[in-house]
């Protein structure tokens, strides 16, 4: 697709910028990353040119430089907290980032369980990483955390907690999700470091919201969006406004927290060497923006694509009407619709004609391609068939897969594997034209298109099933579904 951001200028200014904010302490930097640090799929689909792995390839021109100190709740584990993209616990996503950015060539120095008050399951997992040879730390609940400062900045509050050994220089500090207590680990260790005698510095590095765009940039707005279950809200810094006379733009929650910071930062050091909550981050996101309106019209494609997530969820029971009229005020903010997204109109308007579920998708070109239900193919299976014979130049009264092998595979769905639904899945199509591509040069071809697709916009008129999500997810396909569950009279996907 069209790119409007420039990932090779951003993994070297970055790289700088926080080579240069090391420099101004004693050489020790804990880093709290804000996000994720790879599989950042948000970033990539409202700044087109940015790699879901740019800001993990960033740092390893750094990766000499650097630990990696990983945080997780001791409260998240005793409740079984999952990360909802992966629907793997807390402590399981530990494992697998550690074991993921060992491979990616960077220390892993430790684990830090934090607000620690007991809970056997935080016991369980430390006995569980040591006897992996992981280290782990505990790190304590504390009385009024955040604003009790004088007893936080003290021997019984940051002072009681483990005292995390590292070797590197640029310590960064990440958890697999919110609430981690990441801040208050780096926080804790400016403190007992300055005890060691070292005056450590800390920065926040956090993509969005971006700082030196408007605040009503329709990338910002698109963040909003990304967090309205968070009910997080942009905001112009006034510490910055204040100090520069210029405009910055910060979320909330971290304007709010700035006054505790600050006499945080003077109970440990006696001054604070940030000004303004946006002094504290080093993102460099803004000046690497080379296509402004590709942006600005993939942002607003993602605002309308996490108000059918939420619609999506809420249809499932597990969202609240508060989130979907939080995207909806963001809607007017964006001055625009759901017909903004060009394949939402289509996909209805080939369901209205045809009276059958529908879907569409938007290639690279603007071209549309559109497909609905029929006895033998789900409309999201039978999109997969029409576009790759489009891309692939053949003609579309073309039959790629043959009745007599769609009826077999129906029937053991239905007769051996107890399934009430006849059509085949987008999984199963795949499977399909596979099988026949080694002797079939038209379904080779076909599949040989599949890679074209990433980065396209996808609508249906249903909502699919978990199985066409997630071939759809692995396309790098961006797919919204009307929140529709019930069978209509005429045609609707058996959703099971």
């Amino acid at each position: 697709m069209k790119t409007g951001f420039d990932n090779e200028k951003y993994q070297r200014i970055q790289s700088e910028h926080i080579r240069e904010r090391i420099s101004q302490f004693d050489g020790k930097l804990y880093l709290e990353l804000g996000g994720k640090l790879f599989d950042d799929h948000h970033a990539s689909r409202v700044l087109p040119g940015f790699q879901p792995d740019s800001k993990l390839r960033m740092f390893q021109k750094l990766s000499d430089s650097i630990e990696i100190v990983i945080v997780i709740s001791a409260t998240d584990m005793e409740k079984n907290k999952r990360r909802a993209d992966l629907g793997i616990t807390y402590d399981e996503d530990v494992l697998r980032l550690r074991s993921e950015f060992q491979r990616m060539g960077f220390l892993v120095g430790s684990v830090v369980i934090t607000h620690y008050c007991g809970q056997p399951a935080a016991d369980a997992f430390r006995q569980r990483l040591e006897r992996d040879g992981i280290t782990a730390y505990y790190h304590y609940l504390i009385e009024g955390y955040p604003h009790h400062v004088s007893l936080i900045a003290s021997d019984e509050g940051f002072g009681k907690n483990d005292y995390v050994k590292t070797s590197r220089p640029l310590v960064i500090v990440t958890a697999p999700g919110p609430g981690s207590g990441k801040m208050a680990v780096c926080l804790s260790q400016l403190y007992n470091e300055h005890k060691h005698g070292v005056r450590a510095g800390y920065a926040k590095f956090e993509t969005f919201p971006v700082w030196n765009l408007p605040l009503k940039h329709p990338v910002n707005i698109a963040y909003e969006a990304a967090t309205a279950d968070l009910n997080d809200v942009n905001m112009i810094d006034p510490f910055h406004l204040e100090a520069y006379g210029k405009i910055a733009i910060n979320y909330n929650r971290d304007i709010e927290i700035f006054p505790v910071l600050n006499a945080l930062f003077e109970g440990i050091y006696g001054s604070n060497p940030y000004k303004s909550p946006t002094d504290m981050g080093v993102n460099m996101v803004g000046f690497c923006i080379s296509d402004d309106a590709v942006c600005c019209e993939a942002s607003k494609n993602e605002i309308i694509r996490r108000y059918y997530d939420a619609t999506n969820k809420l249809a499932n029971g597990a969202c609240n009407e508060s989130e979907i009229s939080k995207i909806q005020l963001l809607f007017n903010q964006a001055r625009i619709s759901t017909s903004f997204r060009r394949t939402t109109v289509a996909a209805k308007q080939c369901q209205q004609q045809t009276r059958h579920t529908s879907s569409a998708i938007e290639l690279e070109d603007g071209t549309i391609v559109t497909a609905h239900s029929s006895p033998l193919l789900g409309c999201s299976a039978a999109l997969l068939l029409n576009v790759t014979k489009h891309l692939a130049g053949i003609d579309h009264a073309t039959k790629l897969i043959p009745q007599s092998m769609i009826e077999p595979i129906q029937h053991t769905k239905i007769n051996y594997l107890g399934g009430n639904n006849p059509r085949l899945h987008t999984d199963e199509v795949l499977v399909a034209l596979s099988v026949l591509s080694k002797d079939d040069d038209n379904c080779r071809r076909a599949l040989e298109q599949l890679p074209k697709l990433r980065g396209c916009q996808v609508h249906c008129t249903v909502m699919l099933g978990e199985v066409d999500r997630k071939i759809f997810k692995k396309l790098g396909v961006n797919l919204t579904c009307e929140p529709v569950l019930k069978k209509s009279p005429q045609d609707m996907d058996n959703l099971a």
